[in-house]
């Protein structure tokens, strides 16, 4: 039986997940991208609490092409950690590639100052 695109992107994340997890002082980034949208969250897996957010559809999100927005979302991501105190992070792709938009958002919060 073949898997849909979704079938097997859910088989990667629940494989990453099984190894990854955030806790306060390491939270875990986690991307996800829709065909418009990128959107970024740091989570504590320990409390369930979400600890900073970014996406594309923030009032004043940057213009450009699906990459550069990516990366303006990674940016900001990376300024919010700071701002809270947080330097290192766990990256979850979250069973997307990483190339084109994850990577670029994954380049821009490390442009931004955080460490993984």
């Amino acid at each position: 039986m073949a898997l849909s695109k979704l079938e097997k992107r859910i088989r990667i994340k629940r494989r990453v997940r099984g190894k990854i997890s955030g806790s306060a002082d390491l939270p875990r980034l986690s991307v996800y991208k829709s065909n418009k949208e990128i959107y970024a969250q740091l989570i504590d897996d320990k409390d369930g609490k979400t600890l900073a957010s970014a996406s594309s559809r923030e009032k004043g999100a940057a213009t450009g092409t699906k990459s550069e927005i990516s990366a303006a979302v990674g940016k900001a991501i990376a300024a919010k950690a700071i701002a809270a105190g947080i330097e290192n992070i766990v990256f979850d792709r979250n069973g997307f590639v990483y190339h084109g938009r994850v990577k670029a958002l994954a380049d821009g919060a490390r442009e931004g100052g955080l460490k993984f």
